[in-house]
């Protein structure tokens, strides 16, 4: 499973990049907006720094709700580095503005999913990525982990190439589950990445190790 990171934080996205497991990371407006970061300049100033610091994909969100819109600035994001993706809302014209792209081999990625027929439309339009929200899911009671398993009996069933990016992770559960269930890519905050390290039998086990060696070069 790749290992994305879901933030604008630079820092953060140099120490998961500094783990050497980092496979990507992923934006919106909002974490752009957390980090302070506004206006059409910056954010396109911000993406590039983004992609100098990690290796993988890099996908950056339109704002345009339109076809056209949606259009104009995909091919201003994908012109800024070969690592960009362009993230689309899955509506009507997202949907056709992710064919589009597709068939322009502009990579895309297909975001806001809730329900496996979502999934299903845009692994039809060609994307690259499809993201469906677990965390999301989960605040109003209704199981995520759920339809990422949906959606994979789906792409599995037709042969899909569609990658699942299990979105809106909240924490490291999430990850270890989102494994279990076949998700191509999980994106999530660094807490979640650096979570896996967390075992106590680690910790016991290693101070043991330490102890005895220090009794031993005495």
């Amino acid at each position: 499973m790749k290992f994305f990171i879901d933030t604008a934080n630079l820092s953060d996205i140099a120490e998961a990049q500094a783990f050497g497991v980092l496979d990507g990371v992923t934006t919106n407006p909002s974490l752009m907006a957390k980090e302070g970061i506004t206006g059409a300049d910056n954010i396109t100033a911000h993406y590039k720094k983004i992609c100098d610091l990690v290796d993988g994909d890099v996908s950056a969100e339109v704002i345009s709700t339109d076809f056209d819109g949606m259009v104009k600035e995909g091919e201003a994001l994908a012109a800024l580095n070969p690592q960009i993706v362009v993230k689309l809302p899955l509506i009507a014209d997202g949907i056709k503005a992710c064919k589009y792209f597709s068939d322009k081999g502009i990579k895309t990625n297909v975001t806001l999913v809730f329900s496996a027929g979502q999934a299903l439309l845009a692994a039809k339009a060609g994307a690259t990525y499809v993201s469906p929200f677990i965390g999301r899911l989960d605040d109003i009671s209704t199981d995520g982990l759920n339809l990422i398993a949906e959606i994979r009996q789906i792409y599995d069933n037709y042969g899909f190439e569609t990658q699942i990016l299990a979105a809106s992770v909240r924490h490291t559960m999430h990850v270890i589950d989102c494994a279990k269930l076949g998700s191509d890519v999980m994106t999530g905050p660094l807490s979640s990445i650096k979570g896996l390290l967390k075992h106590p039998l680690t910790d016991i086990g290693l101070a043991k190790f330490l102890e005895d060696y220090k009794k031993g070069n005495q």
